[in-house]
This record gives structure tokens, C-alpha cells and sequence, in this order.
């Protein structure tokens, strides 16, 4: 049994958002899935390819799950229904010039009885939170992510790096989008969170922790992190989903 919550916000300087999330349980399969996107292009693109990637992704991913796959077949599916939906948004930005070079990160989650396959693309992120303590279980594919690991930077430096928006992976702008799959094992009390960047930039991993394991809900869990964010100045969007393993 698992709880699920999710939240997005335009933030307060952006005047659209191009995030966009999904939820999708009561499968015949047996898993649940969620997706967050943050979509990244003029105009209406980011908007546009972030809500193509949900689409596609869930509906490819809902078409091929069966109750019996193991972990390592559920990351395949999830591999396959990420280059499904890549595929649709360059077929979207090819018919459209005003939509050319739109795309969006993707992170996801499917939940099976004690576990998840976690796919990602970009920056957004996926977190486990288990036994008082916070994971960060994806990589970002960002520039400031590989100056961290070189030792140029920080990964406190990283938060508010210039150069912080830029990722070197995303639907769209790639011919063949590389996502990078993890097997995540979850208990009872545990907590999944999948973000957009908007979330990450302004809120930092402990504050995230307490709020979560302060329990009251996920609902309130959510709108605290929000909260946060605004009081940061929330320059970007904000999504996030929070899941509750019972």
C-alpha cells in the first residue's frame, strides 16, 4: 500500500509553468507511476513538451507493464517508454517552427510491491528518504553537475552556480535521449520525492528531510516545501510528488 501527493507551482517570476506531473495507480499490472517533467524552450514549447513526455510516457509505459516483470524488465520498460516519448516531441517541434528545439527533463518512478525503477533525464530528481535519512538517487545531467564531480566546485556552490540551468541530457533537442535507470528497494515508512530543479534550487536536502518526516500528511508536507521555495524567491517552477510506502 502506498500514499501518493503531488504539487506544481508557476513559482514567482516565471509567467508560465512548464512543469508537469503525472500519477497513475490502480493498474491491472499492480504498480503505480510517476512522472515529473520540466519542459525548457520559447514560447509555448517547454510547456508543450513537458505535458508530451507525461502523455506519451504513461500511456507507452501503461500499454507494455505486466504484473510479472522483475526490476530489471520494469527499468527496461521505463527505458523504451522514455524513447517514446522523445520521439514524439521532435515529431511535435518538427511540425512547428515556433516549437523547434523545445524539451524537457523527465524524472520517474514505478512503484512495485518493495520497490521502484527510477529513470531520469536532466535535472530533475529523484530522492529516497529511509530509516531519518535523505538519498539523492539520480544523477542530474547538468554542466555544474560535472564540475562537482571534477572538484571545480561545490555541490553547496552548485545551488546557485550561474550556469546552474544548463543540462547536458533532455528529451527533444537529443536524437537518442540516454536515461539512466536505478532499482530503489523501499519499506514500510519509507518516502520517494520526485522534484523539478525548481524545487532543489531553493530548498536544500535537510530542509526537505525535516519536512517530510514531520509528518501531518503529504499534502502539508508539500505545501511546506512550497512554502519554502516561495520564501526563497522561487524564481523557476516547482513541481513535486511525494510517495508514502505503508
Amino acid at each position: 500500500m502506498i500514499r501518493v501527493q503531488g504539487v506544481t507551482d508557476v513559482g514567482l517570476v516565471r509567467k508560465e509553468n512548464q512543469d508537469a506531473y503525472a500519477v497513475m495507480e490502480g493498474l491491472d499490472s499492480g504498480h503505480t507511476i510517476c512522472v515529473v517533467c520540466d519542459g525548457m524552450g520559447g514560447a509555448a514549447g517547454g510547456k508543450l513538451a513537458s505535458r508530451i513526455a507525461v502523455t506519451t510516457y504513461l500511456e507507452t509505459l501503461e500499454s507494455v507493464l505486466k504484473a510479472s516483470m522483475d526490476p530489471e524488465q520494469l527499468r527496461e520498460a521505463s527505458s523504451y517508454a522514455v524513447s517514446m516519448a522523445n520521439r514524439a516531441i521532435r515529431d511535435a517541434a518538427g511540425e512547428s517552427p515556433e516549437y523547434s528545439g523545445m524539451g524537457t527533463t523527465l524524472v520517474s518512478a514505478v512503484i512495485y510491491q518493495d520497490g521502484a525503477v527510477i529513470t531520469n533525464v536532466g535535472d530533475s530528481r529523484a530522492y529516497h528518504i529511509t530509516g531519518g535519512e535523505i538519498t539523492r538517487i539520480t544523477r542530474d545531467h547538468s554542466l555544474v553537475q560535472s564540475m562537482v564531480e571534477r572538484g571545480d566546485i561545490t555541490a553547496e556552490e552548485a545551488r546557485r552556480h550561474p550556469n546552474r540551468n544548463l543540462i547536458t541530457r533532455a528529451l527533444g533537442p537529443d536524437i537518442d535521449a540516454e536515461c539512466d535507470g536505478y532499482i530503489c528497494p523501499l519499506a514500510a515508512g519509507d518516502f520517494l520525492l520526485l522534484c523539478s530543479d525548481g524545487l532543489v534550487n531553493t530548498v536544500t536536502d535537510p530542509e526537505i528531510l525535516t519536512e517530510v518526516l514531520r509528518g501531518e500528511g503529504l499534502e502539508q508536507s508539500l505545501e511546506r516545501l512550497m512554502q519554502i521555495a516561495k520564501d526563497h524567491g522561487a524564481p523557476d517552477n516547482v513541481t513535486a510528488v511525494l510517495v508514502q510506502m505503508l
